[in-house]
């Protein structure tokens, strides 16, 4: 597939500029025919009877096959989110973190991470998003490192793995801003969280948390799908592996449609990616804007604009058809670059910039 047919999977990017899929990415017609297909067959057919469950049942764990082998694991390491806000949640809360626990992060993680942290009952320890400033944050208590892998505000890539083997500290890493614009592999990873619906492009409220060893997480959000047997009392056996943290039954549609997005995305995707990344780091930069340009870059790209608030370029930007979006209380304009993005959205970018 080249890109100019990947592109063409993508019917908003005849009208739109779409630079923002760090929040939400577009949906191909591929993902949505998916979803169709069975929002179709659950109208004429209905949502019930036997083979409709063993069916979706078994869709789950295709589904859990694709996002493990995404990411370079097996698929007793996976359990299925609603996002990547959600996993932390379930590992903050099945640690077990005490007021004799240190948790250390940085200072520019998203609440997604930040109130799963707040509420686990450990000291959180605050510190720059610098590799240094993270070791030298280590004690004796530090219980966990819970890092974005790709920092939200600059999309600066964090070492995970190499501080996990520095200090022997179990690391919480959220992904969000990774899986499916760089390339990530879980090893070495305690835990990863994934968003289904940003890099991934696909469906709404989908995602997955990945753990390493499910042994020591423990079942703190019960669903149907955690037990694998229980009785009268609501004792129960959970599932084998991480099959156990499945939170909730996910709508065939969203089944299937993220399959399919993770089925069309071509062999060149992150190259591409990373490719128009620095050509955007680029462009703005030969037009006179402050862009950030942190020694490890990802698909990010931060900007810091003259002469206005964030908020009304962001908005003047959308009305000429370019979709990008502001960091709160930081000064900087976001642009994400995908596999689907060329040039021509740059070059509207740059216009609506000037404009």
């Amino acid at each position: 597939m080249t890109p100019a047919a990947a592109r063409a999977l993508f019917p908003v990017l005849e009208t739109i500029a779409y630079l923002n899929a760090g929040t939400f990415g577009p949906l191909a017609t591929p993902v949505v025919d998916a979803m169709r297909v069975e929002l179709d067959r659950d109208l004429v057919e209905g949502r019930t009877g036997m083979p409709y469950f063993l069916r979706i049942l078994e869709l789950r764990e295709t589904v859990r096959g694709a996002l493990a082998a995404l990411v370079g694991t097996t698929s007793e390491h996976v359990a299925l989110t609603s996002s990547t806000t959600e996993g932390c949640n379930l590992v903050c809360a099945g640690l077990g973190l005490g007021r004799d626990d240190e948790v250390v992060t940085t200072s520019e993680e998203h609440f997604g991470l930040l109130g799963a942290l707040r509420t686990s009952g450990a000291r959180v320890v605050v510190v720059a998003p610098e590799p240094e400033a993270i070791l030298a944050a280590v004690t004796p208590r530090t219980g966990l490192l819970a890092l974005s892998q790709v920092l939200w505000t600059s999309g600066r890539v964090l070492p995970v793995v190499a501080l996990r083997e520095e200090t022997g500290v179990p690391v919480l890493v959220d992904g969000a801003q990774s899986v499916g614009a760089v390339p990530v592999h879980a090893v070495g990873m305690d835990f990863l969280t994934i968003s289904g619906q940003k890099w991934l492009c696909g469906p709404d409220t989908t995602g997955a948390l990945v753990v390493a060893d499910p042994e020591r997480l423990r079942v703190t959000a019960p669903s149907y799908f955690s037990q694998s047997s229980y009785d009268a009392e609501g004792a129960f056996e959970p599932r084998p592996g991480a099959a156990r943290f499945d939170p909730a039954w996910w709508p065939p549609s969203s089944l299937a449609g993220l399959l399919a997005a993770l089925e069309l995305r071509p062999d060149w995707a992150f190259a591409r990616a990373a490719e128009l990344a620095e050509s955007c780091r680029a462009h703005l930069t030969s037009v006179g804007f402050e862009v950030l340009t942190p020694p490890e870059r990802s698909t990010l790209v931060a900007f810091r604009p003259d002469g206005g608030e964030t908020e009304q370029i962001v908005e003047r930007l959308r009305l000429a058809g370019v979709h990008v979006r502001d960091i709160p209380k930081t000064g900087l304009v976001r642009v994400s670059c995908g596999w689907w993005t060329d040039e021509s959205d740059l070059d509207r970018l740059l216009a609506g910039l000037a404009r």
